[in-house]
């Protein structure tokens, strides 16, 4: 069974693959399918975002498709960044650039005022527009500097509850226990093996 990753976040994609190692799927990825289109990530919410992506290449090459859509959300900050997770510090702004800004802008909140949590989508669309979703969500703390080389995103400020170190110092094989998009994925890939076996 062929399913599309719809996306181009090269370490969405390697966690997506680690994290369903499903023998009877195969993953293609944006680098195997002629005209991908551009995914507009228009939506209100997590879903909505996650389902736009997924059912427009679920139409458009007629298989199944992955979408997911994630954010980190701190509490000091009325929710944000959220939905804009990823473009935090500008449409061009890479990750170091949305962390600086994260934490220029938590300079004047205590460590035990930071709360934060990260939350993760995945919508898995057919082509006969069929959706399957599911939600996966990791609460913590963001830190007061960056720590780590592993992860992506903002893992080198993202303190797990109950943990003292970030994502990023946790390594994949940790992170991927208990992070949101293990947490969503991990729903998905019974629905999954059930659909395969069947």
């Amino acid at each position: 069974m062929e399913i599309i990753i719809a996306s181009k976040n090269e370490g969405k994609i390697k966690e997506i693959k680690k994290l369903l190692p499903l023998p009877q799927v195969k993953w293609l990825t944006y680098k195997e399918l002629p005209n991908w289109p551009k995914l507009k990530e228009s939506g209100q919410t997590y879903t909505e975002n996650a389902t736009i992506k997924a059912l427009t290449l679920a139409k458009k090459y007629q298989k199944p498709a992955l979408g997911e859509d994630s954010g980190l959300e701190v509490a000091a900050l009325n929710g944000q960044p959220g939905l804009r997770s990823a473009r935090y510090a500008g449409e061009k702004a890479g990750a170091a650039d949305n962390i600086k800004l994260l934490l220029k802008n938590l300079s004047q909140v205590p460590p035990n005022k930071r709360q934060a949590q990260f939350v993760a989508v995945a919508v898995l669309a057919f082509p006969d527009g069929r959706l399957v979703k599911t939600k996966g969500v990791c609460r913590g703390q963001i830190s007061l500097k960056p720590a780590g080389k592993s992860g992506f995103g903002y893992d080198p400020v993202f303190i797990p509850e109950g943990y003292q170190k970030t994502l990023a110092e946790l390594g994949v094989e940790e992170k991927n226990k208990l992070s949101h998009r293990a947490k969503a994925l991990k729903q998905l890939e019974q629905y999954l093996t059930q659909l395969v076996s069947s």
